[in-house]
């Protein structure tokens, strides 16, 4: 049974910095593909970042593109996502998933609130 835990979470000015790591346990999910993803109040849950499974290739989306970075370690098995020069429509709870390489995130986790004051 594979496990994911988000952390890094908080309140933060608008310009501020915040760091998120997902932590995996239970699985080799350094054989994965990691995503993070967002959902803002009111919103779809979206894809901001993804990350093959040896650093081949990533990815982030527009809104975020030059500010944020997703990273992995996988001999500690965790996932990070730097976020830098953070807006308040950047607000939103923050998800890492794993894909197996079935095209589909199976394993999620709990979501770690981000709240950027203007």
């Amino acid at each position: 049974q594979g496990r994911l835990i988000e952390s890094g979470g908080g309140v933060v000015q608008a310009g501020g910095s915040l760091r998120l790591s997902c932590a995996a346990s239970g699985r080799t999910f350094s054989r994965y593909t990691m995503g993070w993803f967002r959902q803002a109040p009111g919103k779809e849950r979206e894809l901001i970042a993804r990350i093959s499974l040896s650093d081949i290739s990533r990815y982030v989306t527009d809104s975020v593109k030059g500010r944020f970075t997703i990273s992995r370690d996988n001999a500690k098995n965790i996932v990070y996502l730097q976020m830098n020069s953070l807006r308040p429509e950047d607000t939103a709870v923050y998800y890492c998933a794993a894909d197996p390489g079935l095209g589909q995130y199976q394993y999620w986790g709990q979501g770690t609130q981000v709240t950027v004051s203007s």
